[in-house]
């Protein structure tokens, strides 16, 4: 009987566990908004992609059509565009971060971008291939795209030449391309192989990512933030730094290993702004291009912990600590004959619950470490002071503070190593059974029920 009240009274404070998952997604919902907010104005994450030069040619084609009963065959003539890549492109980025916070709580980080770099242009040599000829070109209206996934983070500062001479960029794709980005004209009557120069700002927040393009492209990235992660296309472990003052890396990407031809006709997967349910603006390959996230070298300028995120892991591990708890009460009470009421479980679970909304509440305030410690220590204290009342003894009393102490380090592990975290966890359940197993291997308990039954009918 008194494992079915211990078995009710925990079910029913998964109601109050579920809350404060709840609370958490909530404060987490608030984050995402006040980190929106902090960048606004300035920039969203940034996704560039190396120089494309786009070349119009014209198509010729005889079109058979009818005409009051009679085949009438005509000629019309259509514009198309040449996509080419450049045959081999340098970029050498440094990224300047800064923390910028709303209120005591909010913070996020944005960053100003320093680009510069050089591709080289050739004409591609399998023209027909694709069934283009030569004279089909209008080089003479040639222009030079730069994809940016949010223009709005472009600074004035923006040098672009040839052969010394200086070109201006202008908003837009050109050509009435869709997608995000600037572009340049750029005559190009002779054809000859040329190498752009470029250098520009770019204003940016949690993120930067970088869409290779070429035949070879080598990119470089430094910065002062300490706390990198690299996604999609990874640069060697031998050509990444990372330390307090700092990282470097360093990708040299092949077009082979993309399988991306070097000449289209079709427009190539460019960055583009997209807007989540948040608010927050990021960058997003168009999803009708064939490109995906592997592609594209990400740098990610993340804070060394993300809260919510170990909170709401360590509230997937409540009901073990209620279990435990409870199971060591339930012992006292079939083995040692303390008596602990319904009402005394439920204010202990109630302890146990509030542990995690002081976590919370703390870790936005100083940081989850010291949250942890604060709340675990406060917790730990409060219950072994009750339960000093509840079992009658302080020596009772120190087992159960022994018991959290433990749970509590166990737990902070667990949220550590999370590559563990499941041989931990079903290690731990293992030796609760065997403990159990142990400390009741003498009880007989058909007789506790007959003893119970019997002592509820005296007592009546």
């Amino acid at each position: 009987m008194k494992l079915l009240f211990a078995g009710l009274v925990g079910a029913a404070l998964i109601v109050p566990l579920i809350m404060v998952y709840w609370l958490v997604s909530d404060r987490q919902h608030q984050a995402r908004v006040a980190q929106a907010s902090i960048t606004e104005g300035w920039a969203g994450p940034q996704t560039v992609s190396g120089p494309l030069l786009v070349v119009p040619y014209t198509v010729t084609r005889e079109v058979t059509e009818q005409v009051d009963g009679k085949t009438v065959k005509r000629t019309t003539t259509s514009r198309q565009n040449l996509y080419i890549s450049p045959s081999e492109q340098d970029l050498d980025t440094t990224i300047n971060p800064e923390v910028r916070s709303r209120g005591i709580i909010h913070q996020s980080v944005v960053y100003d971008a320093a680009i510069t770099g050089s591709a080289r242009f050739a004409m591609p040599a399998d023209l027909d291939r694709l069934g283009v000829e030569s004279d089909q070109l209008l080089l003479d209206e040639a222009l030079l795209q730069f994809p940016i996934s949010d223009p709005s983070g472009l600074q004035t500062a923006a040098n672009l030449s040839v052969g010394g001479n200086a070109l201006d960029l202008r908003p837009g794709l050109g050509n009435q391309q869709s997608g995000s980005g600037v572009h340049t004209f750029y005559d190009w009557a002779d054809g000859e192989e040329f190498t752009l120069d470029f250098a520009y700002s770019l204003r940016g927040s949690r993120e930067f990512s970088m869409v290779p393009r070429g035949e070879e492209t080598n990119f470089a990235v430094n910065s002062s933030w300490p706390h990198p992660s690299f996604t999609g296309v990874l640069p060697s472990d031998t050509d990444k730094e990372i330390g307090p003052d700092g990282f470097k890396a360093k990708w040299s990407i092949s077009n082979l290993a993309l399988g991306q031809s070097l000449v289209s006709t079709s427009a190539p997967a460019n960055p583009a702004v997209v807007i989540d349910e948040y608010d927050n603006r990021y960058a997003e390959i168009s999803p009708n291009e064939h490109m995906s996230g592997a592609s594209i070298a990400t740098i990610r300028l993340m804070e060394p912990v993300d809260l919510y995120k170990r909170v709401e892991r360590a509230l997937k591990y409540g009901f073990l600590f209620i279990g435990f708890t409870f199971l060591a009460f339930l012992m006292f009470d079939i083995v040692a004959g303390a008596r602990v009421a319904s009402a005394e479980y439920l204010l202990t679970g109630a302890g146990l619950i509030l542990f995690f909304v002081m976590l919370l509440a703390f870790a936005e305030m100083i940081g989850f470490a010291f949250a942890y410690i604060v709340s675990s220590g406060a917790i730990i204290g409060l219950l072994s002071a009750y339960s000093a009342a509840v079992l009658g003894s302080w020596k009772r009393a120190r087992v159960i503070g022994a018991l959290l102490i433990g749970l509590y380090t166990v737990l902070y592990v667990l949220l550590n190593l999370e590559a563990w975290s499941l041989v931990i966890g079903s290690l731990m359940l293992f030796v609760a059974l065997a403990g159990v197993m142990y400390a009741t291997r003498a009880i007989e308990w058909s007789k506790v029920s007959i003893r119970e039954t019997d002592e509820g009918e005296a007592a009546a």
